[in-house]
């Protein structure tokens, strides 16, 4: 699991990526040009978007609203960075799930669902492992156990087939003569 943060190579982006790369999540960087990006997002699936909007606000807000609706990524927490106050108004019109957020608040919250999500895959672990359990107890219980632990009720063993009687020998046919070719006249010159 990943989270993929959309920001404009610029001087300040290595710093800005080490800053949330503390909180402990694998983050995925990339600039939100079409159609890397979502293609980018398609493959790594993240749990969390960030946009950072000091590049350019208006692509970062179309890169922003096509990601909150896009099937594969519209369930991801969406996260914004440095938005200009002239485009606040736009942003909280268009995207009201997304939450506007510095660094320091981001890396916090990643660090929250970084938990939450390391929580949840263990307890599916946990539940498929007590569904495995289970399950080789019923297989044990019904007899029909071809794994490790009870031994596995015997079934008989088919009868060995008959051989089949010879056929006798076939004879071998005749060979044909082969057809006498019909002479031709030599043509006379």
């Amino acid at each position: 699991m990943s989270v993929l943060y959309l920001a404009f190579e610029t001087p300040e982006r290595a710093g800005r990526l080490q800053k949330l790369q503390k909180s402990g999540a694998h983050i995925v960087v990339t600039e939100p040009r079409w159609p890397g990006f979502f293609e980018l997002a398609k493959r790594e699936k993240p749990y969390a978007i960030a946009i950072d909007f000091s590049g350019s606000p208006s692509h970062s807000l179309e890169t922003a609203d096509y990601m909150s609706k896009a099937r594969e990524t519209k369930d991801a927490a969406l996260f914004l960075l440095r938005v200009p106050n002239d485009r606040m108004d736009a942003v909280q019109k268009r995207l009201p799930q997304a939450a506007v957020v510095t660094e320091n608040e981001l890396s916090t919250r990643l660090a929250q669902l970084e938990q939450e999500a390391a929580a949840r895959a263990r307890q599916k672990k946990e539940a498929a492992a007590a569904a495995k359990k289970a399950a080789r107890a019923a297989a044990r219980a019904n007899g029909t156990d071809k794994g490790k632990g009870a031994p596995a009720a015997k079934t008989p063993k088919p009868a060995p087939k008959a051989a089949k009687p010879a056929a006798p020998p076939k004879k071998k046919a005749a060979k044909k003569p082969a057809p006498a070719s019909k002479a031709r006249p030599k043509k006379k010159k």
